[in-house]
């Protein structure tokens, strides 16, 4: 008798459980998503054909298509109803990710108690805790609510039995990692059990109308655990990103099919709860009588809402042959490249030969280059220990010629800065209208820039550091 060939449906395929890419082989590394150990053996999908079938609902004209269903409702936050573009549309599915303890959970119970009401039912399902340890932190932030109903429950069939019993308008899973389907294979937080969840939680949330809010968990690196499918799948997905020892959270939106992307939820962690921001620059400012040298203001762009920052610098001698550079809430390149800058165009030789430590004020975290002038002259200031003038902001990049760069919002940002109490500014050359109120001084390089400190001081320090040495 011949020997029996193996069919494609007796050969094993393989499949990568970070991306999904499929092999006919075992590979160590996914050629894909380039992720290591992350190819698993599974059984080739059998090849089947669809035959056309009845339709669910006719084709329309789009102008016939009604709206109106798909209008936003407030969740009772307005920070987070920023980011979402005005609300919760029904039947959208949200993807809330963030690292441990930055405050998801606090977040979402405080939603689901003040989006609850007569009309709109919320059910809060927890995987991670008990019933009574969310009843603990409801009791704390004060998100007691008689048409908000907790459910623990890990299984995905108990979870759509409570959709049913309770009808809910908003539900919320924390986390979808925890949830598992005993019909699927593998362990809960894998790539197939997570993709089975959340299409049943998404078809379920697209049939009923009811908006999803879901947790997501991060991996050491703050992408997203599980499939990248799971992204492409929900309609909205915000990261939530903060320092645990600082008050300061952000909401950002990184996808959203009903708003932009470009907003930003200012929250304050407390321990009565986390509460919206909508003036959030006082965190990041250090009010003094005199200023102090080697501090610098600056308006960032959160987003499309600026926001005041304090760049601090410090310089210090050092007995040892590689100065430290140490940077907070900066980033360490762009420092690099200022105090280049300063060394170079700036001609003040006597701050490369010194440790530097630079920070931001509140854990806000400067990356965009609007920041370069602000960091710049702080580190100049700081070098030559002559404070910068008071309410004084900063706003400009600077390239590594030395000159000072337009970058966009500049209007928004001096108009923010003004209400805050600042009178002067140092922009790039155009900076379009400018505030009542404002004098604002457009410089067009570093030179010019270094103008607004004292003359005798800025010559002392590379003079002083040659008499050191």
């Amino acid at each position: 008798m011949a020997a029996r060939t193996k069919t494609a449906k007796d050969r094993p395929s393989y499949r990568c459980t970070e991306c999904g890419w499929q092999a006919a082989k075992w590979l160590g590394r996914c050629p894909e998503c380039q992720a290591w150990g992350t190819i698993d053996e599974y059984g080739a999908p059998a090849v089947r054909t669809t035959a056309p079938g009845r339709v669910t609902t006719s084709a329309l004209p789009i102008g016939q298509v009604d709206g109106r269903q798909a209008t936003a409702r407030s969740t009772g936050v307005p920070e987070l109803d920023r980011v979402l573009g005005g609300g919760l549309v029904p039947g959208a599915v949200v993807l809330v990710a963030g690292e441990p303890g930055v405050g998801k959970s606090t977040l979402l119970l405080d939603v689901a108690a003040k989006a609850a009401s007569d009309e709109h039912r919320t059910l809060y399902i927890t995987g991670e805790e008990s019933a009574s340890q969310v009843r603990l932190r409801a009791d704390r932030i004060k998100a007691i609510d008689d048409h908000l109903f907790l459910a623990a429950e890990t299984d995905l069939a108990a979870v759509l039995g409570h959709l049913d019993a309770v009808k809910p308008s908003l539900l919320i899973v924390d986390s979808v990692q925890t949830v598992a389907s005993p019909e699927i294979d593998g362990a809960p937080g894998g790539m197939s059990q997570v993709r089975e969840v959340a299409g049943a939680l998404i078809r379920a949330s697209k049939e009923r109308g009811m908006a999803t809010l879901l947790v997501g968990h991060v991996t050491k690196d703050g992408a997203i655990a599980g499939p990248r499918l799971l992204e492409h799948l929900v309609d909205v997905v915000l990261s939530f990103e903060g320092d645990r020892h600082a008050r300061l959270r952000l909401v950002r939106g990184v996808k959203n099919r009903y708003g932009t992307t470009d907003e930003v939820g200012c929250f304050e962690l407390h321990d009565e709860g986390i509460t919206g921001l909508t003036d959030p620059s006082g965190l990041f400012l250090t009010r003094r009588a005199e200023p102090v040298p080697g501090t610098c203001l600056t308006v960032t762009l959160e987003g499309r809402r600026p926001l005041v920052a304090e760049v601090q610098a410090l310089t210090v001698d050092t007995q040892i042959p590689t100065p430290r550079r140490t940077t907070s809430g900066l980033e360490t390149s762009r420092v690099q490249m200022m105090l280049a800058v300063l060394e170079q165009r700036g001609r003040i030789s006597a701050i490369g030969k010194r440790d530097i430590y630079t920070a931001t004020v509140g854990g806000v975290k400067l990356t965009e280059p609007a920041a370069d002038l602000a960091i710049a002259l702080a580190l100049a200031s700081a070098a030559s220990d002559t404070p910068l003038p008071k309410n004084l902001v900063a706003i400009g990049e600077v390239g590594l010629a030395g000159e000072v760069r337009r970058v966009t919002g500049v209007q928004r940002r001096l108009a923010e800065a003004r209400r805050l109490g600042f009178t002067h500014a140092l922009v790039p050359g155009d900076p379009g209208k400018i505030p009542a109120g404002m004098k604002v001084l457009e410089v067009a390089d570093m030179g010019d820039a270094l103008r607004v400190l004292p003359r005798s001081r800025r010559r002392e320090a590379p003079r002083d550091e040659e008499e050191r040495r």
